[in-house]
């Protein structure tokens, strides 16, 4: 069973505008060999996109103009977070030959970004480590674009993406474009969802329609539901067609019992024996969570949506233990950063500061060590530079920054069975695989 810490990693997934969906927190599995596809009999001794855990400084000294700034809410509602920020942003830049790193409040509030992002550019920063939420990245962006000081926030809220903005947060399309992949690779082309009408649901409504339209794949039926049992159960019936499937064998039935003969009724019992046709689809993609998901879960069986014929998929958070013991969400799929993954770097950081590092502290880490990466190797902080194409290997996995400010990610597969989660399929390597 895959094990994590809940609490740490739903909290920066409720809010989709707010921070950076979080990478999961402790624990993990060992990595499995994938079920879903041929993978390389072994990795590369030191592959090309692993610069964030080089060592190879090139002196003792980080050249000048490479001084990085972290913006971070030491103060205001967000100062926890903020520490946790800080305190993962210098220990990747602890290592002698690392850029000097400065810090500035953004005092948790969209104000305070606009100012610190403007002082950290007049102290002659080169590159800018955070903010935290949306709003303080949509305030900072301002000075640090017309500077051309390039910006690697933390939020997921990829609207704030843009050229010399990247957003590192956990989104719905990085999750959503590798379950497609997986499915893919299995042939499951024909995709549905049944989604929450709210800011979540539509984010991951126009995940799935990029990703499939991407992959060269049908369009996806997407329907959403009002958050009711009613409604639920309606959007269900829709979606599965199970008017269409179930009437015609209904009909019969009703036939064979009106003759009112022995045949009649012997062939109304074989009927009743048949099971009904498959949904018209070969995956479902819910994206809720808690009762909700619960009640939605409750009604696959009802309209037979069962695995294999239909592959369940969802969101991140089903990492949570509750979800994962939901009997009728079993085989579904969701896809998430692998925990076992960042051991080395929770070790670090308790040993550093006394206690555990929550998910968002990954983003901070990354974020120095790119820019720790690319002055090492003497590349600075060009466009070219941060969106190399082998990407770079981050505490979660590869991390590929793209030229529009949007963020790829290597994503392990979970699948739910009885028990647990279990990885099925390792998080990817490589920029080039499917579904990245």
């Amino acid at each position: 069973m895959v094990r994590r810490t809940w609490f740490a990693f739903a909290a920066a997934l409720l809010a989709l505008s707010g921070c950076g969906g979080a990478p999961q927190t402790a624990g993990g599995s060992a990595p499995a060999q994938s079920v879903l596809a041929p993978r390389p009999a072994a990795k590369p001794a030191a592959p090309p996109a692993q610069p964030l855990v080089a060592t190879e400084a090139l002196s003792t000294r980080a050249p000048s103009g490479s001084l990085v700034a972290i913006l971070a809410p030491l103060t205001g509602a967000n100062a926890e977070r903020g520490a946790a920020l800080v305190a993962a942003a210098k220990l990747a830049l602890a290592p002698p030959g690392s850029p000097m790193l400065e810090v500035f409040d953004t005092a948790s509030t969209a104000e305070g970004a606009n100012a610190a992002a403007s002082q950290a550019i007049a102290a002659g920063a080169a590159m800018l480590i955070g903010p935290l939420t949306a709003a303080e990245t949509a305030a900072a962006a301002g000075p640090a674009t017309a500077a051309g000081v390039p910006m690697l926030a933390f939020t997921n809220d990829t609207a704030q993406a843009k050229p010399g903005v990247w957003t590192l947060g956990l989104t719905p399309a990085q999750q959503v474009r590798r379950l497609v992949g997986a499915l893919a690779a299995q042939g499951k082309t024909r995709i549905s969802a049944v989604l929450a009408q709210d800011a979540f649901g539509q984010a991951m409504s126009t995940a799935l329609t990029e990703a499939l339209a991407e992959a060269a794949l049908p369009p996806p039926v997407i329907r959403f539901h009002g958050g009711t049992i009613q409604s639920a159960n309606a959007t269900m019936r829709e979606v599965s067609d199970y008017g269409s499937r179930r009437g015609p064998l209904d009909a019969q039935i009703k036939a064979a019992r009106a003759l009112g003969t022995p045949e009649g009724r012997k062939r109304a019992a074989e009927l009743v024996k048949q099971p009904v046709p498959p949904p018209p689809m070969d995956a479902l993609l819910l994206s809720d969570f808690g009762d909700t998901l619960h009640t939605l879960a409750s009604l696959l069986p009802y309209y037979d949506i069962d695995p294999p014929a239909v592959r369940v998929i969802g969101p991140a958070q089903w990492s949570n233990p509750l979800v994962a013991g939901e009997t009728e969400l079993k085989a579904a799929w969701y896809a998430a950063p692998d925990p076992a993954l960042r051991g080395e770097f929770a070790t670090r950081y308790e040993a550093a500061n006394g206690a555990s590092p929550p998910g968002l502290a990954d983003y901070a880490y990354d974020a120095a060590s790119i820019a720790r990466a690319l002055v090492l190797r003497g590349e600075g902080f060009s466009m070219a530079a941060l969106c190399r194409p082998e990407g770079f290997a981050g505490v979660n996995g590869i991390v590929g920054l793209q030229p529009d400010g949007r963020v790829r990610r290597g994503l392990a597969i979970f699948e739910i069975q009885r028990g647990g989660a279990t990885l099925i399929d390792a998080s990817p390597d490589t920029l080039a695989a499917p579904g990245i």
